[in-house]
């Protein structure tokens, strides 16, 4: 069975745990009062745009998983 890359692992954890903070963000402020001051269309960019920057950075960050050849 293959290692599974350290950088896959914690991009994995930040996608995962970036969706449970909106999840529970939208729970706690069903009101809309988050985003509320923004418009719509910012709303939904931010929305769809900032578990995949997330989950980008935490990828880059992470080092490499060492391989025996």
């Amino acid at each position: 069975m293959a290692v599974i890359e350290t950088k896959v692992k914690a991009a994995t954890a930040a996608s995962a745990a970036v969706g449970v903070v909106v999840a529970v963000l939208n729970a706690v402020t069903a009101d809309g009062s988050l985003l509320g001051p923004l418009p719509t269309w910012l709303q939904s960019v931010i929305l769809a745009v900032a578990p995949a920057v997330l989950t980008f950075l935490s990828g880059w960050q992470a080092k490499h998983t060492v391989r025996g050849v």
